[in-house]
């Protein structure tokens, strides 16, 4: 579960996986957003720092960690699932090509 801001979370899990689901606050609704993003996995830290402008470093953004920005002046939402580090960026479709084909580049391939 990802906490993207007031009153705002993102519940992310295997498809009609709906026991995470639980309203326990009147007045609360779940919006089914599944699919609202599609997701690139990028194991490099210094390669996102290239497009980001948040500051990526263990100290101040490590594993569990989100935040919603912009990379390579895509929207996304950028999430370090690991220590390794592995960060899931959850980008629209209508940009997921063009932020892979910045990635690549970025990277020198």
């Amino acid at each position: 579960i990802l906490w993207l801001g007031p009153d705002e979370w993102l519940v992310v899990g295997p498809p009609d996986d709906h026991e995470l689901l639980a309203l326990t606050e009147p007045g609360a609704s779940i919006v089914d957003v599944s699919a609202n993003r599609t997701t690139v996995e990028v194991t490099s830290r210094e390669l996102l720092e290239h497009g980001c402008t948040l500051d990526l470093h263990p100290r101040a953004f490590h594993a569990g960690h989100c935040a919603q920005t912009t990379i390579a002046r895509t929207q996304v939402i950028l999430w370090q699932t690991s220590d390794a580090p592995t960060y899931r960026l959850l980008v629209r479709p209508s940009f997921a090509h063009y932020l892979a084909d910045w990635l690549t580049d970025a990277s020198g391939r």
